[in-house]
């Protein structure tokens, strides 16, 4: 498995743990994060650090992720953009719709405050 998988109280977090996230890996991740869905998780970190490429099946995933927490009003955040997957997700414009943190520590740090309101 690509994934790391960490169940924290309110949240979970992913760790891609590939170079890529791309039609080799994307899928797993999708059916991860159904499962997670599945057990009533809202609240979902996608730590892409380790990440220097990804591609319109990784975008898939990461949409499905935030779609998933939505449903459940809960709070998607990506975390730890590489610059170009963050030009990737800037030209497709998702930098507009999804939360984007630099650490994953920013990322629970927000759902803190969030969870705080």
């Amino acid at each position: 498995m690509d994934f790391e998988i960490i169940r924290k109280e309110g949240h979970s977090v992913i760790k891609v743990l590939s170079n890529k996230l791309d039609t080799n890996n994307a899928p797993e991740l999708k059916s991860e994060l159904v499962v997670l869905g599945n057990e009533s998780v809202r609240n979902i970190i996608l730590d892409i650090s380790e990440c220097k490429y990804v591609d319109s099946s990784g975008l898939s995933a990461i949409l499905v992720a935030n779609r998933l927490c939505e449903d459940a009003i809960g709070t998607f955040i990506l975390s730890g953009l590489q610059p170009d997957v963050e030009h990737l997700i800037r030209i497709s414009m998702l930098h507009t719709v999804l939360l984007i943190t630099k650490t994953v520590d920013e990322a629970e740090q927000l759902l803190e405050q969030k969870g705080k309101l």
